[in-house]
């Protein structure tokens, strides 16, 4: 783990090969047998949230002639304002599927599929390897997507007032100013710099380790994940390969599970909160005392795409708001985190 939390694991990189050759290391001696998935993506997903700030703040600003101005259409702004949307969420949507490259150098990466024994394996132990640095951390992502949101809102009520009759100035500056503000907010979302990304996921990645150590099922399997950080990107090439691995089993993801917060059981669906339960037994035996919740707009986890493919699954983190503004970023190292609990919780979760 000195070896893993000191590299910048950024996917696609010699460092991050390097992580995941230690990884694979550990795992073998612990006695599975470890499968390579490599996979190739398009670093520019990561473009897709900034090009839709930015084309929010523009269509804001094509939008207000058509609000405010006497003689325009009444319905001209609704119009354009659907179509624009529309198209933009499409354009952002190509971009953070890999659909569309920008100009971009493909990248490898990879899966380690890790398994003790021909069994089909009931319990997959998931977290993801890659980290990255961003213009804002998590928490800034998510006041972005919140401000985004208000924005899309706020011109959407103003398109509909405006089939009653011209809006007032004043309503359409403000709306405008709102989407201008999101773009620059989500214009933070391109890469800045590299992280140790010792909380996110280096915690992780020591928790599911403890557990596969801990563990002593033939039919648990541990799943250390690429490129997470560019949108799901191995979680989701996982599900779409490898599907027979997946069918009739469980996915406990583990992802930022800092010194200090609340310990969270994310759950997506009915199927992940029985899973919940079972987990919530585990952690509760070791002296733990989780809480569930859903998983907040603006984040997404490895379990997201493996919970779409019909399994139940969950994501195991413990943070808090000072977390959150801590990755994505440079300052998130190792220096000042203690891995106990992360390591506790690993324990729990394998434990048979």
């Amino acid at each position: 783990m000195a070896l893993v939390l000191s590299l910048p694991r950024e996917a696609g990189t010699p460092a991050g090969a390097k992580a995941r050759e230690a990884v694979t290391a550990h795992l073998t001696g612990l006695g599975y047998r470890v499968s390579v998935q490599r996979f190739t993506f398009s670093p520019a997903s990561l473009n897709a949230f900034p090009v839709f700030g930015a084309g929010l703040g523009g269509l804001a600003l094509l939008l207000m002639p058509l609000l405010s101005a006497t003689r325009a259409p009444v319905w001209g702004a609704l119009l354009l304002w659907v179509t624009g949307l529309a198209s933009l969420g499409l354009l952002a949507f190509g971009i953070g599927a890999g659909w569309i490259t920008l100009g971009a150098v493909l990248r490898e990466d990879a899966n380690l599929i890790a398994t003790r024994s021909d069994a089909s394996i009931r319990r997959w132990l998931v977290a993801h390897l890659d980290t990255k640095a961003q213009g804002h951390s998590m928490a800034g992502r998510l006041v972005a997507v919140w401000v985004i949101g208000g924005a899309v809102a706020a011109l959407s009520a103003l398109a509909v007032l405006r089939l009653r009759g011209a809006v007032s100035l004043p309503l359409v500056a403000v709306g405008a100013a709102l989407a201008l503000l999101a773009g620059a907010l989500a214009g933070g979302g391109r890469l800045r710099g590299t992280s140790q990304g010792a909380r996110d996921n280096g915690s992780g990645i020591l928790a599911a380790l403890a557990a596969a150590g801990a563990s002593r099922d033939p039919e648990t399997g541990v799943l250390i994940t690429g490129a997470e950080e560019f949108g799901l990107v191995g979680a989701r090439i996982f599900a779409r390969l490898s599907p027979e691995l997946l069918r009739g089993s469980t996915v406990v993801n583990l992802d930022t599970i800092d010194q200090e917060g609340e310990l969270y059981l994310v759950t997506h669906d009915r199927r992940g909160d029985a899973l919940a339960d079972a987990e919530a037994a585990r952690l509760q035996a070791a002296g733990l005392a989780p809480r569930r919740r859903r998983l907040p707009l603006g984040i997404l986890v490895d379990s997201v795409p493996l919970a779409r493919a019909g399994v139940p699954a969950l994501t195991v983190g413990r943070l808090t708001w000072r977390t959150l503004r801590r990755i994505h970023t440079p300052r998130d190292t190792p220096d000042d985190l203690s891995l106990a609990m992360a390591e506790r919780i690993g324990n729990a979760i394998g434990a048979n």
